[in-house]
């Protein structure tokens, strides 16, 4: 069944076109994902969906009846009630139906003839029945559920919601919503302020949620768990495609690549053309042609050149000098503040070339280590070590090393005085910022831009120690995809908070887990981290062998051991068996882009002003074989986990 669907719906503001004749179509049960870059107009769509602002052309067609609540991006929950009074509101009518029902029973106790009394229990079975079926005997433990879901417990139900802070009402928010379950749910960012296992209750929650989902979000794990579809907001148009966030990057990769296939034949055509009427428009004798060619050329509907080939964020880290094989050592280490520890117990050590992402629940101190092993913070016990030659480089979440009062320009160039303006502005060049975007203030900045710029000087400092605190904030889909391949070239080590779970899949080479009392080590990235988890619960599980007991429960309790053993054996070889395949697959993956780049550096050396340019070619040779060499040691390296099987 169709719930809504937008019809031709265009927005301009100013003389800016946002939208153009987008049309788009929510049935029962669909799970929907809204993508495109910053600025896209995904939030407009959204505003326009759901009545809160007018289209400039087109419509919106909504069932009759059809409940749709829309959750804005970090729109806070704002009320006098406390959290159970605020949340229990949403079932106010099914609240009156059991008060009727309670009346009803003080009524029957009560002296009446047989045909009042007739007239009442029929009454109340039809009440009752309307009352089950809405839901009144389970309303209360539902929104118990949501709320422990979304991370409020028994002891919060009272506290007033008006003394929480924004993180806690937009969850709030997002638990009111839920609870009051319309037949569309529209979302705008619901995952900000949510920690990893909010996340993946919410997800296991909307999975079999009765209603349809229409998201916004950057959160692309959350995208490829929920999904089944992908609108795709690009120039002002909408595109739909079927499939998970995963599918939609496939799919979007085949369309580009005909895309271009297109655009570079009509190029090839349109230069022919225009190189032919350059040369015979001056002749009396040819003159006609080209006058015929020139009409037809302005005929020709012309090819957009795909978007992936336009100007996108664009860099790269390196690294000064090689630090040691030891890069971090933490010795029996307590973090936090004098008067709370939030961490104690911690030891580990970090070897170069390991990206290291730390997990743990709010609160445990994650950013608060971060900031301990930079210094910023001293170690309430214990001691840590930095390996030979270690330079940090360090991003800050909440980018407070920026200076408001500068300018974008001068925000890079105060530090970097040994560049030239030229070589400034081409730095910020590639992160989007051209022109008299250079001159704007940082306070005038948004989220986005001012995380390109932490970038931007993260990228100048060479260090060969990055030490990370949620980097993909504020990043739109395409900037963490060019974050990630920038992070996955760099040659030195890093250390990393994030909640992004796709981008822990793709980075991490070991997770690190902290707890209150110490800290876990994974050899894996976020996936391998999870089923490992889930491996230690199952063995908990098993029963413990007793260590006294008669004959034949001696056998029994020795059988169970045998069997715990067996157990534990067969899921460590397995856990091998995972680890060798991840270890190939991230092998191949490394050829690929190895030798997707090998081919590259051939084309290049291709090229009239490249084999024209004696230097210019020694360097892209250099660059080739040393890629080349790469291969070779990579193949050995796949040979050898190919032969431990």
């Amino acid at each position: 069944m169709i719930l809504l669907q937008t019809v031709n719906v265009s927005k301009s503001f100013g003389a800016d076109p946002i939208l153009s004749d987008i049309s788009l179509q929510i049935q029962t049960g669909d799970r929907i994902g809204l993508v495109g870059v910053n600025g896209a107009g995904k939030s407009t769509l959204l505003k326009i969906i759901t009545g809160q602002m007018l289209p400039d052309q087109g419509e919106v067609r909504k069932s009759r009846d059809i409940q749709l609540i829309y959750l804005a991006q970090d729109s806070g929950l704002e009320s006098d009630k406390t959290i159970w009074d605020e949340m229990i509101s949403v079932f106010a009518a099914l609240q009156e139906k059991e008060r009727e029902l309670r009346e009803i029973e003080a009524s029957m106790g009560q002296k009446m003839s047989e045909q009042d009394h007739e007239r009442l229990l029929q009454q109340y079975a039809i009440l009752s029945e309307e009352f089950s079926d809405a839901g009144g005997y389970q309303y209360e433990a539902n929104i118990r559920g949501v709320l422990h879901g979304l991370r409020f417990y028994e002891d919060d139900y009272g506290a007033q919601i008006s003394s929480l802070s924004g993180g806690q009402k937009t969850r709030l928010a997002l638990c009111k919503l839920l609870l009051t379950q319309p037949e569309v749910l529209v979302l705008d960012e619901p995952t900000n302020y949510l920690d990893i296992e909010t996340l993946t209750w919410m997800e296991r929650y909307l999975h079999h949620y009765s209603g349809a989902v229409l998201v916004v979000s950057h959160d692309r794990y959350f995208l490829d768990a929920l999904v089944t579809m992908i609108y795709e907001i690009e120039r002002t148009q909408c595109q739909r495609f079927v499939g998970n966030y995963t599918k939609y990057l496939e799919q979007k990769a085949e369309q580009i690549q005909r895309q271009m296939a297109t655009f570079e034949k009509q190029q090839a055509e349109i230069n022919r053309m225009e190189d032919f009427i350059a040369r015979n428009i001056a002749r009396a004798s040819t003159t006609g042609r080209a006058q015929s060619r020139r009409r037809m050329l302005d005929k020709i509907d012309r090819v957009e050149r795909p978007i992936s080939a336009e100007r996108r964020v664009h860099f790269t880290f390196d690294i000064d000098r090689v630090s040691g094989n030891e890069v971090l050592k933490i010795n029996n280490l307590s973090i936090g503040y004098p008067l709370n520890t939030l961490s104690s117990g911690l030891s580990f050590d970090i070897n170069r070339g390991e990206r290291v992402a730390l997990l743990g629940p709010n609160g445990i101190g994650k950013s608060t280590l971060l900031k301990t092993i930079i210094g910023e913070l001293s170690p309430l016990k214990g001691d840590f070590q930095l390996g030979s030659n270690v330079s940090i480089g360090y991003y800050d979440q909440e980018q407070q090393e920026l200076d408001s009062d500068k300018t974008v320009l001068h925000e890079l160039w105060d530090e970097y005085r040994q560049l030239t303006e030229q070589e400034i502005r081409t730095v910020l060049g590639n992160f989007l910022f051209s022109g008299d975007d250079v001159l704007k203030k940082v306070s005038a900045l948004s989220g986005g831009e001012k995380a390109r710029i932490s970038l931007a000087k993260l990228m100048l400092q060479n260090s060969n120690f990055l030490i990370l605190d949620e980097p993909t904030n504020h990043l739109d889909i395409y900037s963490k995809e060019v974050l990630e391949n920038a992070l996955e070239d760099y040659p030195g080590t890093i250390l990393f908070v994030s909640h992004d779970r796709y981008f822990l899949n793709r980075m991490a080479t070991r997770v690190i887990e902290l707890s209150a009392s110490g800290s876990a080590s994974y050899l894996g990235n976020y996936d391998y981290y999870v089923e490992k988890k889930q491996e230690l619960d199952e063995l908990g599980k098993l029963p413990a062998p007793k260590e006294k007991a008669p004959t034949a429960a001696e056998q029994d309790s020795d059988k169970k051991a045998t069997d715990k053993e067996a157990f534990f054996a067969d899921k460590e070889q397995q856990r091998i068996e995972r680890q060798r395949k991840r270890k190939i697959e991230e092998v191949e993956r490394q050829i690929d882009l190895l030798e997707s780049k090998i081919s590259d550096f051939e084309l290049e050396l291709c090229k009239p002003e490249v084999f024209e340019d004696p230097l210019r070619a020694l360097e892209i040779n250099e660059q080739l074989e040393s890629k080349q060499q790469q291969v070779e040691e990579l193949m050995f390296k796949w040979e050898q986990l190919q032969e431990e099987n």
